[in-house]
């Protein structure tokens, strides 16, 4: 499959419009999409379809289909089954350490803190947030400025943690946030 027969698929989410994943279409793959109602893809990696969802369970259910003008991109709006990243994040355009965190808590690697964390249960998590605020709210008061960035870095990533341990992705938090704005 010559690259030059692909197009371009930007899957977005239907009903808050987040760009969930890029990824390759070839003209079989945009015809099982629109016979199937789910979407397909072309692996360059693996030069091969593949129908998403087909490995993982999460599914991603084709609500609208448009080219674009030049007909070299297409746009998915879906309603997906499940995390539309590999690594168990919502979307591939999540923030790195959150990817980083969610491909753990996947994955639970031996040796790695945030599966050893995760098994501990929620509760462990919470209690290490909490300790993490503290020393956050300390630091700001009473130390250095880099100090206090390693302390929100800590506190950042252990919510992040947080959230993972619950199976809620920081693109909630964000919504909750954007609820919010006056």
């Amino acid at each position: 499959m010559a690259d030059q027969d692909l197009k371009a698929a930007i899957v977005q989410d239907a009903e808050s419009g987040r760009v969930l994943m890029l990824a390759w279409m070839n003209e079989e793959a945009l015809r099982r999409t629109r016979e199937s109602g789910q979407a397909w893809f072309w692996s360059r990696s693996r030069s091969e379809l593949w129908h998403k969802g087909a490995a993982s369970g999460s599914f991603l259910n084709v609500e609208e289909l448009h080219e674009d003008c030049d007909g070299d991109a297409i746009l998915l709006r879906v309603r997906a089954e499940g995390p539309a990243c590999h690594t168990g994040a919502e979307s591939c355009f999540a923030p790195w350490l959150w990817r980083r965190v969610a491909e753990r808590a996947k994955v639970r690697p031996e040796g790695s803190y945030v599966a050893n964390l995760l098994e501990k249960g929620p509760a462990a998590v919470a209690r290490k947030v909490a300790e993490e605020g503290v020393e956050a709210a300390l630091a700001a008061v009473s130390e250095s400025d880099q100090r206090l960035v390693e302390e929100i870095a800590d506190l950042w990533f252990h919510s992040y943690v947080l959230l993972a341990s619950r199976g809620l992705d920081p693109a909630q938090v964000e919504e909750e946030l954007k609820k919010r704005i006056r």
